[in-house]
C-alpha cells in the first residue's frame, strides 16, 4: 500500500507542479500512445486521416461553454488545415500519464481552457505543419523553403506540384520535430477571431451526443446511492433484507463509510429500492448546525483582531480615523449549489489487474487519481474515458467525490459494469458549495467628499482550505480575494485609492467548499460595485462620474466601463419606468463591465429589461463563442441573485431540488447585449467573468429604481416595494 501511495502522490505532484508553467513535449515516439498505435499521428495534437481528415486532440473538457472548438480553432490556424474536414477526441489522463504529459494540464475551470494553453497548442499545430510540410518536400526532393500550405494543401511554388495532408501524413509523422516552430503573427490568422460554427452542435441537436447518464455497454448494471444526510456524519447500519428480494435488486453494499447503494437492473429500480431501505446514520457532532449559527460566527470575524492581508496601500486604519466623513455597510452571500442539469454519475468496471471509468470530469487526471486511490491500483493500471459534460460550473473539477464511489461499489462486483447515477435530491444536498463570506466596508472621505481610506474586511469560508489545505500559506488564500488584488495578471481592484486595506478573516463552517463558476469574483464585485454606488449617491456624484475619477489610472477597466455605460445610455433618459445600474470588475484575465436597466412595479415586481456587457479578454478566439458565454453567465450569474441560497437545519441542505432552488425562467431573461473589445496582448478568459456583473449592475438598477439598498443576497427574500 505504501509503495501505491507514493506512486500517487508522485502522479499529484507532478500534475500540481505543472498547473501554471508547463512545459509540453509535441512529439512522442507512437508506441507510448495507450495500446493503439497510430500509424497517420503527426504528433500529440494532430492526426491526419488518409482521406484528409484532421483529428485535434482536445486535453480540456467541454461543458458547453465552446473550449472545444475554440482549441481547434488556435490548433487549426497554425496548422493551415483545411477547417471543413476539422475533427476532435480527446485523449485520456491514462494516456497523458504514459506520455509524460504531452498534453499538459487537463483542468477545465477558472475560464484557464484557452487562456492558459493557447500557447502550446499553437505551437502542436505549427510543429505538425513543419513536419507536413518538410515530409512533401522530401517526397520532391525540393528545398522546404519553396513549399507553402494552405487548408491542408501543400504546394511546390516554383513547379506547381500539390499534394495533401493525408497522403504525407506518415512519412510527417516519422520525422524527427524541430524543437520549435514560429507562431503567427495575430495579423495572419485565418481562423482565430472568426465567428465558426461550434463543432459539438450538430451531435447535440440530433440526440448523438453521449453524455456519462447515457453511456450503456453489455452487461451493465446500475446503481443508486444515499450519503448521510450531514456532512462528516457516518452510515451505522441499513436492514439489506427488506429490499434485496425486490424485482431487479443484485446488491445493496455500504460504500465507504458514509454511504449505501443499490445496484440494480435499472437504475430506477435501484432508486425506489433504496428509499424504501431502512438506514441509520450517526449524523455527528453538526447534526443540530444551522445557517443562523453560521451567520453569528461570520459577524463575529467582520471585527477580528486577526486577520490576513489580501492587498494594502498607505496606512488605511489611520486615514479612517482621522476623516472628515465615513460611510460603513455590511454585505452578505449565501451557500449555492452548482445544480448542473447532468447530475453526478460514472460507470466503473473493476477487476484486480484494471480499473476503468467513464464519467464526465473537469479533470481528467484528477479523476484518474481518485480512481486510482479507490480502487487500491496503481494510476498506470487505470483509465478514465472523459465524456462531453451535461455542466460543470467547477462542480467536476477539484473534488472528485463520486467517481470514488462509483469504483467503491464497481470493486465490490468485480468485472461488471456499474453506471452510478445520483438523484436530484442527492446531488442537491451533497455537494461542494459556493462558500458563505460576509464583508464590512468602511470608507474614509475628505472634506470635499472625495475618497481617500478604504477598508474591506471579509468573514467567509475558504476553498482552499477545505480543498487544498496545503496551499495555505500563513493563513492566506488567494481565492478569497478574487478581484480585490493590487494590479497584476490576475485580478485588480480597478480603483485607485490612497488608503486602502482589504483582509480576510476565515470562518469554516461544516459545509464543503467548492470552486462554483465565477467564485469569490461573484460576492467581491457585488461587495465593491455596490459600495461604490453607495459612496456616490452618499456624495451626490454620478455612479460613472466616481468610477472615472477613481479609474483615472485603469485604462482597460475605465475603456469597458465607458463602453457598456455608452451603449445601455447612460445620461441619457431611459424609458419610462425604467431605472439602471453600473457594474465593473476584472478577474481571470479579462476586463468586463454591466449596464443593466430594470423596473419594479408598484407591488414590488422586479423585471431585468436589458443588460449590456462589455468584455476585452484581450484576444477574441471565437466571437459568437463570446457573445454565447456571456449570455449564458448572465443567465446563471442572474440565477444566483435572484434565488440562489443553499441553508443548513439540523446540519443538512434544505435544498433538494428545483422547486426549493429555483433558476431563471425564459421569461424572466433579460435582452443581453455583448461588446466584445479586444485590446490584444494578453489572454483572458471569457465563461466566468461577466457572471461577477450580473447582480451588482441589477442591484444599482434596483436601488435607482426604489431606493432601497440590497445588501444580502438572493432577492427572493426581500420586498422591492418602493419605501
Amino acid at each position: 500500500m505504501s509503495a501505491l501511495m507514493s506512486t500517487r502522490r508522485r502522479f499529484l505532484g507532478s500534475t500540481a507542479a505543472t498547473a501554471g508553467a508547463l512545459v509540453v513535449g509535441f512529439h512522442i515516439p507512437r508506441k507510448g500512445l495507450a495500446q493503439t498505435p497510430l500509424p497517420d499521428e503527426v504528433n500529440a495534437w494532430v492526426v491526419v486521416k488518409p482521406d484528409d481528415t484532421i483529428v485535434i486532440r482536445i486535453a480540456r473538457s467541454e461543458m458547453g461553454q465552446g473550449t472545444l472548438t475554440g482549441l481547434a480553432q488556435l490548433v487549426a490556424d497554425e496548422l493551415e488545415c483545411d477547417w471543413a474536414k476539422v475533427t476532435t477526441e480527446y485523449p485520456t489522463p491514462g494516456q497523458n500519464l504514459a506520455r509524460k504529459r504531452a498534453w499538459g494540464n487537463f483542468s477545465t475551470g477558472g475560464s484557464r481552457g484557452i487562456r492558459e494553453s493557447h500557447d502550446y497548442v499553437r505551437k502542436g499545430g505549427a510543429i505538425a505543419r513543419v513536419m507536413l510540410v518538410q515530409a512533401a518536400a522530401d517526397g520532391w526532393k525540393v528545398p522546404v523553403a519553396e513549399c507553402r500550405a494552405a487548408k491542408s494543401v501543400i504546394t511546390h511554388q516554383p513547379s506547381g506540384r500539390s499534394t495533401t495532408y493525408g497522403k504525407v501524413a506518415v512519412a510527417a509523422g516519422k520525422l524527427t520535430p524541430p524543437a520549435d516552430a514560429p507562431l503567427k503573427d495575430p495579423k495572419d490568422w485565418t481562423l482565430i477571431g472568426k465567428r465558426l460554427a461550434r463543432l459539438d452542435t450538430a451531435e447535440k441537436v440530433t440526440g448523438k451526443q453521449v453524455y456519462g447518464m447515457d453511456l450503456t455497454m453489455p452487461g451493465m448494471l446500475n446503481a443508486s446511492i444515499k450519503a448521510c444526510p450531514v456532512f462528516g456524519g457516518k452510515l451505522k447500519s441499513f436492514d439489506a433484507a427488506t429490499i434485496e428480494k425486490r424485482p431487479g435488486i443484485k446488491k445493496v453494499l455500504r460504500v465507504n463509510d458514509n454511504a449505501v447503494a443499490v445496484v440494480a437492473d435499472t437504475w430506477w429500480r435501484a432508486k425506489t429500492a433504496l428509499d424504501a431501505l431502512p438506514i441509520e446514520w450517526d449524523l455527528g457532532e453538526h447534526a443540530k448546525a444551522t445557517s443562523a449559527e453560521f451567520a453569528q460566527v461570520l459577524k463575529a470575524g467582520l471585527t477580528a483582531e486577526q486577520a490576513v492581508v489580501g492587498n494594502s496601500n498607505g496606512d488605511a486604519k489611520a486615514a479612517l480615523a482621522s476623516a472628515a466623513r465615513r460611510i460603513e455597510a455590511v454585505y452578505s452571500y449565501p451557500h449555492q449549489n452548482h445544480a448542473t442539469m447532468e447530475t453526478m454519475n460514472a460507470t466503473a468496471r473493476w477487476t484486480p489487474e484494471r480499473c476503468e471509468v467513464w464519467t464526465p470530469t473537469q479533470n481528467g487526471e484528477a479523476a484518474l487519481a481518485a480512481a486510482a486511490e479507490a480502487a487500491g491500483l496503481p494510476p498506470e493500471k487505470c483509465e478514465v474515458y472523459k465524456l462531453h459534460l451535461g455542466g460543470g460550473f467547477g462542480r467536476r473539477g477539484a473534488v472528485h467525490d463520486w467517481v470514488r464511489q462509483s469504483v467503491a461499489i464497481a470493486k465490490q462486483m468485480p468485472g461488471v459494469p456499474v453506471k452510478m447515477i445520483w438523484s436530484r435530491e442527492e446531488d442537491m444536498q451533497h455537494g461542494l458549495y459556493h462558500p458563505v463570506t460576509q464583508c464590512k466596508l468602511t470608507a474614509g472621505l475628505d472634506a470635499q467628499g472625495n475618497l481617500q481610506a478604504l477598508h474591506m474586511r471579509i468573514s467567509g469560508q475558504s476553498i482552499v482550505a477545505g480543498i487544498f489545505p496545503q496551499n495555505i500559506k500563513d493563513g492566506r488564500d488567494p481565492v478569497v480575494f478574487q478581484g480585490l488584488n493590487a494590479p497584476g495578471p490576475e485580478a485588480s481592484i480597478g480603483y485607485s485609492v490612497p488608503h486602502l486595506l482589504v483582509d480576510h478573516a476565515m470562518r469554516n463552517p461544516h459545509v464543503p467548499p467548492g470552486f462554483w463558476r465565477g467564485v469569490n469574483l461573484n460576492q467581491n464585485a457585488i461587495y465593491l460595485e455596490s459600495f461604490i454606488d453607495e459612496i456616490a449617491h452618499a456624495t451626490k456624484q454620478d455612479p460613472l462620474a466616481l468610477r472615472r475619477k477613481l479609474m483615472a489610472n485603469h485604462p482597460k477597466h475605465l475603456a469597458v466601463l465607458n463602453a457598456a455605460a455608452e451603449r445601455g445610455g447612460w445620461g441619457k433618459p431611459a424609458p419610462a419606468g425604467r431605472f439602471r445600474g453600473l457594474a465593473q470588475t476584472m478577474g481571470f484575465g479579462s476586463y468586463v463591465a454591466a449596464c443593466a436597466e430594470v423596473s419594479v412595479s408598484d407591488d414590488g415586481v422586479l423585471k431585468i429589461h436589458r443588460i449590456v456587457a462589455a468584455t476585452d479578454p484581450g484576444y477574441a478566439v471565437n466571437p459568437q463563442q463570446i457573445e454565447a458565454q456571456v449570455e449564458g453567465s448572465f443567465a446563471y450569474g442572474l440565477s444566483a441573485a435572484l434565488y440562489g441560497e443553499c441553508t443548513v437545519k439540523d446540519g443538512r441542505i434544505e435544498q433538494d431540488n428545483f422547486s426549493t432552488y429555483p433558476v431563471l425562467k425564459m421569461d424572466e431573461m433579460p435582452a443581453v447585449e455583448t461588446i466584445s473589445m479586444p485590446s490584444g496582448g494578453f489572454w483572458g478568459g471569457v465563461g466566468e467573468p461577466t457572471i461577477a456583473v450580473a447582480a451588482p449592475a441589477v442591484l444599482n438598477a434596483i436601488f435607482a429604481a426604489t431606493g432601497k439598498r440590497i445588501r444580502d443576497l438572493p432577492l427572493k427574500n426581500h420586498s422591492l416595494k418602493k419605501a
